[in-house]
């Protein structure tokens, strides 16, 4: 009898992915299997999967990829769900949840409604400015005090706008009037394999609303558009601050909810604020 995966889909702001217990379950080929779970015809259906495992320097950690399999270094919506997944399942015994990543350890405080856990709020560290540690390939002659804002970037005949940040992956953020109008499966793509970019980037289209609120659309490397994205949603804080658009407390409109980011000021951190909610638990069985 074939032996199956146990795992759960979860969502953050309609962020979806496979999440997998490997404090029980064993992942051999995490590459292999993302595309074909996060299937949305032919497996679970999702954003990417996520590895569930333990840790010898936080309370556990966290390994994600992509729709593609290709491997991210932090997802903001998914360690919100990390943190819920962690605490319901009994993998850790209190709400103040530590979490390891490819871009470092977390801090993942899990917030309550009625008792459930319902959301969480994660340090999400410091913003990386510097290019070559975004990275971003573009000229020096660019960059303005060391830093890519407003950067001019040709995609497919329009010169486009760029300030880039890294919140532990890289991301390319486009104020724009109308997001909505934007054909962004044409050029998300364009924008994602732009040489620029040695890495890929993460692209968010940003509609400024009020100085206290933005819209966002957002073209994910190895994934395409998803209805939200954690760390490009502070990205985009980050470079709607740096340009004086808006303040540095603000609530970020996307397709699948909102996200609450501050840039604090006395220490420099982001602070990401947002829901984080059980879909289903089942079995998955590789063809």
């Amino acid at each position: 009898m074939r032996k199956g995966l146990r795992f759960a889909k979860m969502q953050g702001t309609g962020n979806d992915y496979v999440y997998i217990n490997c404090f029980e379950e064993r992942v051999d080929n995490p590459e292999y299997l993302a595309p074909r779970i996060s299937d949305r015809h032919f497996g679970v259906g999702s954003d990417g999967l996520v590895l569930i495992l333990p840790s010898g320097v936080a309370d556990v950690r966290m390994r994600m990829f992509n729709a593609d399999g290709t491997e991210a270094q932090m997802c903001g919506n998914a360690i919100r769900c990390v943190g819920k997944y962690a605490r319901d399942r009994g993998l850790v015994s209190k709400d103040s949840i530590r979490v390891e990543t490819d871009a470092g350890i977390k801090i993942v405080r899990l917030r309550r409604e009625g008792g459930e856990v319902t959301g969480a709020t994660v340090d999400m560290g410091e913003p990386e400015l510097a290019p070559e540690r975004i990275p971003v390939a573009a000229p020096e002659n660019l960059h303005k005090n060391g830093r890519v804002v407003g950067m001019p970037l040709e995609i497919d005949g329009r010169e486009y706008a760029v300030t880039a940040v890294s919140m532990g992956n890289p991301h390319a953020v486009v104020f724009a009037g109308d997001i909505d109008d934007i054909d962004l499966p044409r050029i998300g793509p364009l924008f994602e394999h732009h040489p620029y970019f040695p890495q890929r980037v993460n692209t968010e289209f940003v509609n400024v609303v009020s100085p206290a609120k933005i819209r966002m659309r957002v073209w994910e490397r190895g994934a395409g558009e998803t209805l939200a994205c954690g760390t490009g949603t502070c990205a985009a804080v980050v470079a709607s601050a740096l340009h004086g658009h808006t303040c540095r407390d603000v609530d970020v409109e996307l397709k699948g909810g909102i996200l609450h980011v501050n840039w604090n000021e006395s220490d420099g951190h982001v602070y990401m604020t947002g829901a984080a909610a059980d879909v289903f638990d089942g079995v998955y069985f590789m063809v």
